[in-house]
């Protein structure tokens, strides 16, 4: 087994472009290819899945501590593992791709946007070698380089001591993006002939065999002690165009606990699954906040579970979907599932962006009162009702409340990951089982 990482100097160099290109190229020979991403991020490991054709996996050094982070990196790792950094390799301190390439001791690969550049690059180069050691810097990528200044390049990359591992040129293969990131794999046009035609390109620019001859230390980890539950629920779990910000790793560990997943379509769908519980993910229900208003029986499916004490947790768009209405940038205001007696509404910046900590003010469906669960929260819309079950502090001391709870519910704009804290999950799944009259 072998793994690297693909990290970059800054967000927009083209990280996840070469990402996609490795994966896509070594998936076509026939390799056994595990992906992760640095992180927070949903829509790059989207990107990664179509391109290997199996679920990609977030390494996030907030939420998870040393052991679990090692533990999750083995879990899902096949033969070859290509990690996706996050931001600049250094940005974001103990968050940061740097500090999950030193916890887990895999080889890192920097990728260089070159556009306007020449001799600069060997600035960057040497820059990026030096500002922090030890490091795991075995070389660097070479994007939207030049064909000319490859000697030039390939000199510098001898004269720093460090390898070169190819270049990708200029092309008009280019991935849209919108406020929250990338647009979606599943919205991008000829996806899959894209992914064809960027692992075409690796093959030809990039130095393949000589990044899967990389030399990893070996990974030990252990997941923690889950005891499967007998007769477990049933889990309704919202996935479309719409609901589609969901961790890979909260799904496996459901199911590891025995919980069987039920999918179904908050769009197309007519009513939930028989279930015993609900999650309502993270996505872009305000993109697509027309159709789920007029999809009415899904709304009172939805709402009559909710009311009837169904177990459910509703994150971010899940929150969003939850309540009384919805207004657009255009002013246009759209009835939804009417759960929260709250209205959404846009705003033109993210609205407490990143990583923060929430504390219960009361027993939940999640935990117990006093009880601190870590968050992440990502988007644009805002609610004149947030909710105030927890207290949420950031890291540089500002709070805030949030979330609408109570024994069966947790609804609010956090993101959960729930290897940071397992008991959550069991807290859940016993709920749903007490729900659906399963052995109490």
């Amino acid at each position: 087994m072998t793994r690297f990482m693909i990290a970059g100097t800054n967000s927009g160099c083209g990280k996840t472009t070469v990402t996609c290109a490795i994966l896509s190229a070594l998936n076509k020979r026939g390799e056994k290819v595990s992906a992760f991403k640095c992180g927070p991020d949903y829509i790059d490991p989207m990107f990664h899945r179509r391109a290997i054709g199996i679920p990609s996996h977030n390494l996030d050094s907030f939420f998870c501590d040393d052991k679990t982070l090692r533990s999750v990196l083995c879990e899902y790792s096949h033969e070859i593992s290509v990690i996706e950094g996050v931001m600049g390799f250094y940005d974001g301190g103990k968050n940061s791709a740097y500090s999950v390439s030193e916890t887990t001791e895999t080889p890192v690969i920097i990728v260089i946007d070159c556009k306007g550049m020449s001799d600069s690059i060997g600035a960057v180069m040497k820059g990026f070698l030096n500002f922090c050691k030890p490091n795991n810097i075995s070389g660097f990528i070479f994007n939207r380089l030049s064909e000319k200044i490859i000697p030039l390049v390939k000199k510098m990359c001898r004269e720093l001591g460090t390898e070169y591992f190819g270049y990708l040129p200029k092309t008009d293969i280019t991935f849209e993006s919108r406020r929250l990131g990338l647009v979606t794999a599943d919205e991008v046009d000829h996806i899959m002939g894209k992914l064809d035609n960027l692992g075409e390109l690796a093959e030809k620019h990039l130095y393949l065999n000589k990044m899967t001859g990389l030399k990893a230390k070996v990974m030990n980890g252990h997941m923690p002690l889950i005891k499967e539950f007998d007769d477990p629920p049933v889990i309704a779990v919202a996935q479309d165009r719409a609901f589609c910000f969901q961790y890979a790793e909260n799904i496996s560990l459901l199911e590891k606990f025995g919980c069987r997943i039920k999918y179904f379509s908050p769009l197309d769908d007519d009513r939930l699954p028989e279930a015993d519980g609900l999650i309502l993910c993270g996505g872009y229900p305000e993109i697509y906040a027309e159709k789920l208003s007029s999809n009415i029986s899904m709304k009172e499916s939805i709402k009559n579970a909710v009311s009837a004490g169904m177990p459910t947790i509703a994150e971010c768009g899940g929150f969003i979907y939850l309540h009384k209405s919805l207004t657009d940038e255009n002013g246009r205001s759209y009835p939804l599932a009417g759960v929260i007696d709250g209205e959404m509404f846009p705003t033109k910046r993210l609205q407490r962006f990143g990583y923060a900590a929430m504390t219960a003010n009361a027993d939940n469906l999640l935990c117990r009162k006093g009880d601190t669960i870590r968050i992440h929260e990502f988007h644009y819309w805002d609610s004149t009702s947030c909710g105030d079950g927890f207290t949420a502090e950031k890291n540089d001391g500002r709070k805030y409340e949030c979330g609408h709870i109570s024994d069966t519910l947790y609804a609010g704009f956090p993101h959960l990951y729930l290897y940071a804290n397992v008991g959550i999950a069991e807290r859940f799944i016993s709920k749903c089982r007490i729900y659906g009259g399963k052995n109490g």
